[in-house]
């Protein structure tokens, strides 16, 4: 589960979160269903999280990375009675499916279903979602683990049709997949309820805020989970997956080069810009975002450069690194 809140620039549509919900549209993000008898196992093999211990109704967040264990997608999945649901991100729907096909062996069971035409997802995001999901009679979910499901009252006879906790972010919140043919009657309840429509750009700038990683910006063939800071995605514990030898040797030999932060910048900068820190190159910015007068971007860093209130250069425009919520940077307890 995202970590807690840390300090970053407060903006007006974060601050809006603390007494408002704010509704998302997701549907052009991907969804892919895995079924048949071996679909834990085979997810368990191909990513980062324990899927063998997850059990029906609970959920999790994993990474799909290559066999040197660079990024490919963080990836959100909902593990029903007789499947698990994807949630990818848009521009890796069609690569995850061709990826993961390429592993299924001849005795394998497990079926791939592209469902991302068929359904639609919606996020709830702000701490007052709760009344939210209350009126969508769905308050059992309330205060339940990170990825729990349950599914949406009403709608029992539709095959995909669940509600999670979970946002996508770090704001607490909940996220909905579910059949397309309900999408203007659950879209109508949560209008209704008076949550607030937000756009892509206004998504764009939460996830820069907060630090959630974007394929091909953080998530990247320069860059692992580890360095990203998706500790809570990985399982140290489980036996062997495709990157995990990497993996482990980073985290056993403490070996993460460079780290995921955020940045208060004095201007917009170009993502691709050049990091520096005493005149020495350190690392690059990946995000940039603004927000009303104050500019924010993600970048990586070498570890040795420092982190939190390190001071840096992009050019001609100074910044400061800080903390970002999404991402964590410690060591876990061996």
């Amino acid at each position: 589960m995202p970590h807690a809140q840390s300090k970053i620039i407060m903006s007006s549509l974060i601050q809006t979160l603390e007494t408002k919900v704010a509704v998302y549209n997701r549907s052009h993000w991907g969804r892919i269903k895995v079924s048949d008898g071996d679909r834990l196992r085979f997810l368990h093999n191909q990513s980062t999280n324990d899927f063998e211990s997850l059990k029906p109704g609970q959920g999790c967040d994993t990474v799909f990375v290559t066999s040197t264990a660079r990024t490919i997608d963080l990836a959100s999945a909902y593990v029903t009675d007789d499947a698990v649901l994807l949630l990818v991100s848009p521009n890796r729907r069609e690569y995850l499916m061709q990826w993961l096909d390429k592993y299924i062996f001849f005795a394998d069971k497990v079926q791939l279903a592209d469902l991302t035409d068929k359904t639609v997802t919606f996020s709830l995001i702000g701490s007052q979602s709760d009344a939210i999901v209350e009126k969508l009679g769905a308050s059992e979910i309330i205060s339940k683990p990170y990825g729990t499901h349950i599914p949406i009252p009403n709608l029992n006879e539709e095959k995909e049709n669940i509600i999670a906790v979970g946002s996508g972010l770090a704001t607490p919140g909940y996220t909905l997949i579910l059949n397309a043919n309900q999408k203007e009657k659950i879209w109508s309840q949560i209008i209704e309820t008076g949550a607030v429509e937000i756009n892509d750009n206004d998504w764009e700038m939460l996830r820069i805020l907060q630090g959630r990683p974007k394929p091909e910006s953080e998530l990247t063939d320069d860059y692992n989970p580890l360095e990203v800071g998706l500790w809570q995605t990985v399982s140290f514990d489980k036996g062997c997956y495709i990157g995990q030898e990497t993996i482990a040797r980073l985290n056993t030999y403490k070996g993460v080069k460079q780290n995921l932060w955020g940045i208060n910048l004095d201007s917009f900068v170009e993502p691709g810009t050049v990091i520096t820190a005493n005149d020495e190159k350190v690392g690059k910015l990946t995000s940039c975002t603004q927000d009303g007068d104050n500019y924010f971007g993600l970048g990586y860093i070498r570890t040795k450069a420092g982190g939190v209130g390190l001071k840096i250069r992009l050019g001609e425009t100074e910044g400061e690194v800080v903390a970002i919520p999404f991402v964590s940077h410690e060591y876990p307890q061996q």
